[in-house]
């Protein structure tokens, strides 16, 4: 049965939906306009327009079909997945670009400033996996604009202080989207998460729909880890260390998930969490990935760390932490991505030759992981107290945060606190 919401948020949603598009549309009335509308580029137009429908089947289909497999969320998984995207993306647009604005009062919009805005609306659909179930469309929405927004500030800060290269930055989004959704269930925990989420079961049917999703995304992410580089010889490279890397985790992946099975059997929630490990590694270092066996070796230990990830840390964090993550999204984006930065940071300075140049990208390398580290934990935190109202302290429930207590309104604990 497909949960009733409450009047209240039926009429909650429609307004802030149609104020936020009406706004859309008054900015991009006022500053967008095409890039070279005059003049087609034909050859650009050919080369972006490819990896533009890859990335929407990802994000549309991929990550639509990956929400659907609790039972109580079902279809509304994909439904609420596009709308979060297709918000995220026309805010991204805009907040990408504020420096064109700042310097011409216009922002130029072409298919690679689309595709950099859906990118960055990946980390809002990374991090609603980890709350998938437990939140309502109207605060899906809100976390969406807010991570979007802490998102373009840690890209603009890597850019611009660090000087990191936009396909660097902008690929850290899995270690920013499972950083922030960490903190966002570590907010709105819930009693009763401990003994088995009601919306968190799932059955043939929906899980098979959602391994369709891991389909759609293990096939399109070549596309996605390639689409921002610029030289041809080194996206023909992405590509292939990309496919290497997700064939070689999806082996792995099914061979722990027949070990770590009491009877021996496939786990397709466990596989889908883990085939992906591979893509979102090398997807962080695919500048640096040259040789085959290396991208290989990081599917492979990708693999391994998130099928671990799945097994134990997902449960340890429940009980040590009170994170109820739903999709592991720290398994599947998280640890795989800060194996990727790692593995960036060696191979960077195996083929250095100068020491000191070695040494300085050590210590920027550093500097940039702990800038999205931290951005995103803050933002994680801020976007997840922002559902706290500490005024209505009458009509207000109380849930524990770390010794403290956050004022959240009656009808968000009643949409959270849903028990068995």
């Amino acid at each position: 049965m497909a949960p009733q919401y409450a009047p209240s948020l039926r009429s909650r949603l429609a307004p802030l939906l149609l104020i936020l598009q009406t706004g859309f549309i008054i900015i991009a009335a006022l500053c967008f306009e095409n890039k070279e509308a005059n003049k087609l580029d034909r050859k650009s137009f050919l080369h972006f327009y490819p990896e533009f429908q890859d990335v929407n089947v990802m994000i549309i289909l991929g990550f639509g079909f990956l929400c659907t497999f609790p039972v109580r969320y079902g279809f509304s998984g994909s439904g609420f997945n596009l709308l979060v995207a297709i918000i995220a993306t026309q805010w991204a647009l805009i907040l990408n670009g504020i420096d064109s604005w700042y310097n011409t009062k216009i922002i130029r919009i072409d298919l690679k400033s689309i595709i950099k805005a859906e990118l960055c609306a990946v980390s809002a659909l990374i991090s609603i996996g980890s709350v998938l179930g437990k939140t309502n469309p109207v605060q899906l929405t809100l976390i969406a604009l807010l991570e979007v927004t802490g998102f373009a500030l840690n890209e603009w800060l890597l850019q611009t202080l660090l000087k990191v290269r936009p396909p660097n930055s902008i690929m850290l989004l899995h270690v920013f989207g499972a950083l922030f959704g960490l903190m966002l269930t570590w907010i709105l925990y819930r009693d009763g998460s401990k003994q088995g989420f009601e919306k968190e079961k799932f059955d043939r049917k929906s899980g098979l729909f959602s391994m369709l999703g891991v389909v759609f995304l293990w096939m399109f992410w070549p596309s996605f880890n390639s689409v921002l580089v610029e030289d041809d010889q080194t996206r023909l490279e992405a590509v292939c260390s990309t496919y290497l890397s997700l064939a070689v985790s999806a082996v792995t992946a099914a061979a722990l998930a027949v070990l770590s099975s009491p009877r021996g059997k496939l786990n397709p929630i466990q596989m889908q969490s883990c085939v992906l490990a591979g893509g979102a590694a090398v997807g962080v270092s695919v500048s640096v990935v040259q040789q085959p066996w290396e991208a290989m070796a990081l599917g492979f230990t990708a693999a391994i760390l998130s099928t671990l990830g799945y097994r134990y840390l997902k449960t340890h964090l429940l009980i040590a932490f009170e994170c109820h993550d739903t999709c592991s999204v720290l398994s599947t984006h998280g640890l795989p991505g800060l194996l990727g930065w790692l593995a960036h940071l060696v191979l960077q300075i195996k083929y250095c030759d100068d020491h000191t140049v070695a040494v300085r990208f050590a210590v920027f390398h550093i500097c940039t992981l702990f800038t999205t580290v931290s951005l995103s934990l803050s933002m994680g935190i801020i976007t997840g107290g922002r559902f706290g109202d500490p005024n209505k302290t009458k009509n207000a429930s109380m849930i524990r945060l770390s010794g403290r207590y956050l004022h959240f309104p009656n009808l968000v604990v009643r949409n959270l606190r849903q028990k068995n």
